[in-house]
């Protein structure tokens, strides 16, 4: 591959290596550091040597990808809470003790069902100067919409580290939050707020007034509420009002993208400034102040869009690649890539974590390096033909190079992505033009009546368009199994093929083969390590009861409850290549890996004959513990989340006195013997 020609590239991916090494080790802060001293002198020494003795170059080329490497293993490491010694999270010691913390909210959230939701900084916490972002729940009341971005608030509650998933294979929201610099939450009532009057007017306060500013005259000019939403999120990058309905429409067409401010956004404005600059001399001048405008239109939209971190990192990549254009330095495309990417995670390397993210760059990259090769197999011959050409080409190469993670993370696929694409691209870039223009015009307060009707009835028939394509399930894969092994493997697959069709031989076509078994391998892999586990597992699911039994990719389930479209469940059965093969009803005794399960719920029959290994409490049956463990010496009890909490209390209390193991699957999560 020419791009791993360029330095750039080595010292970048020595970079994220040492970012990705740090992240998982967790390593002490003095080490990291004690190893960054020690591979910058390193480089010193080897560049004094290279310039005396020519071989010695090659050891200058390893101690700055070394040099690299802890540059990236010391920025994650001061990002992180341990080095940060005054975050707040080092306050926290119980969860159930509450903390009074000031606060300021920074970004505003999709509510949930039952509160509204922002991100804050932290200021004080018990009256101690500190600092770190927080997760704020407020319950919801018609008091809690009037919070304003940038309010000083004073609030006494508990204040709740994040938890592992409750259940197996299960998303992992507290993690999500974790690589968000997002290290706890808490739910609070308005009326446990003090507010004061004091708004700390920052970048993100007048941002967040300039949308509402502009929303709100939109609304008042009698914009339809749900396009509104739509050209809140297409444009400001606001989706906390869309309709799941809308959501489901756009995931299932495998347009979900547009719906949140990206690359595609960010590219399409930097197409469009450049259009209208065309008219500038091409001069030094010109070049200069091309940018200029360019680079401001940017960041202005960045600012109009609230700055949140997708809108960053975003523009701050195309500020990249424009400053490379304005410099005509075409030809390191890949170049300007590579440094954005290596200044981005610089600031903040958490941004290597998020999905967005990865799915971004790696999709930008397949555009550059994959779309001439595909351009190349068709040369149309008219204009119109050419424009479409290249909207298959670019949305095949994106979606080519962008597949595995998609997969990977949202274990589905839309078939009918290219129909997609070929019908909407064409219309976002006008929608996204007039948007702006409408957007700009009703920040002054003015809205013309023309264009904002125009703009609605553009964003009823792209709605009306994605929920056609989505109409069409048959063409949606769902559930696909996908492991990380299976990710990285497929990877090597699709470089190898790419390097492969643009200059074949018999050795690229080798290695090719040889990247196909290697896939094979970890597919053939990963289900023969399913089938090769068994385990028996109690699910945690409130007011229900689930226990699962797997022997290999047959899953049998034992409940008295509905398990009719249970997320939870799916995911499980997607991670480990399982079917559903039976569901029973609830036993009073099992057997498990020659071990005796007894099952105890509300009807409490038991026999007392019996001498279980394991017990486990459903359904708040009302029973003596204290009793039961004179007649039973069971090694473990569990208590799933269909009990009162008073119950389990109690029951915690017993075992803890006849020295018993306890599970509340509520507290610890599920449980699972393998």
């Amino acid at each position: 591959m020419k791009v791993m020609q360029f330095p750039l590239a080595k010292i970048t991916i020595a970079f994220v290596f040492g970012i990705l090494m740090s992240f998982y080790t967790n390593p002490n802060p003095k080490l990291a550091f004690t190893f960054l001293l020690i591979s910058f002198l390193s480089i010193c020494i080897t560049l004094l040597l290279s310039k005396k003795d020519l071989i010695q170059k090659t050891y200058f080329g390893f101690s700055l990808l070394f040099l690299s490497f802890f540059i990236g293993f010391t920025t994650q490491v001061t990002r992180s809470d341990i080095f940060q010694k005054s975050n707040y999270v080092h306050q926290i010691k119980d969860d159930k003790k509450e903390h009074l913390l000031e606060i300021v909210l920074r970004e505003k959230l999709k509510n949930s069902t039952f509160s509204n939701r922002y991100i804050a900084i932290v200021k004080k916490i018990d009256n101690i100067e500190s600092s770190g972002k927080i997760l704020v729940n407020i319950y919801k009341t018609s008091l809690s919409e009037q919070i304003k971005i940038g309010s000083n608030l004073q609030i006494k509650a508990a204040v709740f580290k994040h938890k592992p998933a409750n259940n197996p294979d299960q998303f992992d929201y507290g993690k999500y939050l974790t690589n968000k610099s997002i290290l706890a939450q808490m739910y609070v009532s308005v009326y446990d707020i003090k507010i004061s009057a004091e708004i700390e007017k920052d970048i993100y306060y007048y941002s967040d007034k300039l949308r509402n500013k502009i929303i709100n005259n939109l609304r008042q000019s009698g914009f339809n509420n749900e396009e509104l939403n739509v050209v809140a999120a297409l444009i400001l990058g606001q989706q906390q009002d869309i309709s799941p309905e809308i959501l489901h429409d756009y995931q299932f067409a495998g347009a979900i993208h547009i719906l949140s401010v990206s690359g595609l956004h960010i590219g399409f404005i930097l197409l469009f400034i450049t259009f209208l600059l065309q008219p500038l001399p091409k001069n030094n001048f010109g070049s200069y102040l091309k940018l200029s405008i360019i680079l401001l239109s940017l960041w202005g939209f960045a600012f109009l869009a609230g700055l949140s971190p997708s809108v960053i990192r975003s523009v701050t990549m195309f500020s990249f690649v424009a400053i490379g254009m304005c410099l005509k330095r075409k030809t390191n495309v890949f170049h300007t890539l590579l440094a954005s990417l290596f200044f981005i995670l610089l600031f903040e390397p958490s941004f290597l974590f998020d999905v967005g993210f990865q799915l971004s760059y790696v999709a930008l990259f397949f555009i550059l390096w994959l779309q001439p090769l595909l351009a190349g197999i068709w040369i149309p011959k008219n204009k119109i033909q050419s424009y479409f050409w290249d909207i298959i080409t670019v949305s095949f190469a994106a979606q080519i190079g962008a597949m595995p993670l998609s997969i990977y993370y949202f274990h589905q696929f839309p078939g009918l992505f290219f129909v997609t694409n070929l019908i909407i691209l064409p219309a976002l870039g006008v929608i996204m033009a007039l948007g702006v223009f409408v957007m700009t015009l009703a920040s002054f307060d003015y809205v013309n009546l023309f264009l904002a009707k125009i703009l609605e009835w553009s964003i009823f028939l792209l709605n009306k368009t994605i929920n056609w394509v989505a109409s069409f399930e048959q063409f949606i894969f769902q559930d696909i199994p996908f492991n990380w092994y299976m990710t990285v493997s497929s990877y090597f697959v699709i470089i190898a093929m790419v390097i492969w069709f643009k200059k074949p031989n018999y050795i690229k076509m080798a290695i090719t083969l040889i990247t196909i078994l290697l896939f094979q391998g970890t597919c053939y892999i990963s289900i023969w390590k399913t089938q090769s586990q068994r385990e028996f597992i109690v699910f945690n699911i409130k007011k229900s009861t689930l226990i699962g039994e797997r022997n290999g990719q047959h899953l049998t389930i034992f409940s008295k409850d509905s398990i009719q479209n249970n997320s939870m469940l799916k995911s499980y059965q997607v991670a480990n290549f399982t079917t559903l093969k039976t569901i029973k009803a609830l036993p009073n005794l099992a057997y498990f890996n020659g071990k005796k399960i007894l099952i105890i719920d509300s009807l409490v029959i038991y026999s007392l004959n019996k001498k279980p290994n394991v017990i486990i409490l459903t359904k708040s049956p009302k029973l003596n513990l204290e009793r039961l463990f004179l007649k039973m010496k069971p090694q473990q009890v569990v208590a799933d989340a269909s009990n009162y909490k008073t119950y389990i209390k109690v029951w915690k209390k017993t075992c803890i006195k006849y020295k018993i193991p306890f599970h509340a699957t509520g507290e610890k999560g599920f449980y699972r013997m393998d």
